[in-house]
């Protein structure tokens, strides 16, 4: 029994490979440098999105040890790039707005290392696996899905709010100057009929 608890359990903990995730502000004239030492053949993945911020682009590279450059774009909103580790050692990726002279961006990255290990119990079983233990990688499995597909709707919500929220602002600076002019020209109206209608006195 407290074998399959313990199954049952394991999957509200995802059981991540090696992985740093970071959303983190990018001031204007501003790079960004992350450092992850990785050993060899060991497969990778960089997945970045800018949420806010100017046109929602960055500069990004990503450099091996030794100066290999596997990774170069420019002014990209969102990418994902996976690659093996040739070489161990450290590795790498910058995130630049240097570019930028007075928009300062958030910038939301992923960087995994490796192979995400499997269910505890469930690896190399001596037998077929049972069902309960087929059910529990099943619900593994899509709670891994599930959670990937929330992160992506954060980050879209995050985005479409500061558009939203940027786009607010220009409508009320729009309607204030309106405002403005239509008062100053019923104000230019107001006096300039009342110089039409005025009295002129002869003056002798």
């Amino acid at each position: 029994m407290q074998y399959y608890i313990k199954i049952l359990l394991s999957i509200f903990f995802i059981s991540t490979c090696l992985a740093v995730e970071l959303t983190f502000e990018l001031e204007d004239h501003a790079k960004e440098c992350f450092y992850e030492t990785i050993v060899n053949e060991t497969a990778c993945t960089l997945e970045f999105q800018v949420v806010t911020g100017g046109h929602y682009d960055v500069d990004v590279s990503l450099t091996a040890p030794g100066g290999e450059v596997l990774y170069d774009e420019k002014k990209k909103q969102y990418d994902s790039h996976k690659f093996t580790a040739k070489k161990p050692g450290e590795y790498e990726f910058c995130f630049s707005n240097e570019f930028s002279s007075y928009s300062h961006k958030t910038v939301y990255f992923d960087f995994q290392v490796g192979d995400e290990p499997p269910l505890p119990g469930v690896h190399n079983p001596q037998g077929p696996l049972t069902m309960m233990e087929s059910s529990s990688v099943s619900m593994h499995e899509a709670l891994k899905v599930v959670i990937d597909y929330q992160t992506h709707h954060r980050l879209r919500e995050a985005t479409s709010r500061s558009m939203a929220e940027y786009l607010w602002e220009r409508v009320q600076y729009y309607s204030f100057g309106q405002t403005v002019v239509i008062v100053l020209v019923a104000l230019i109206q107001v006096y300039t009929l009342r110089n039409f209608f005025a009295e002129k006195r002869d003056t002798i």
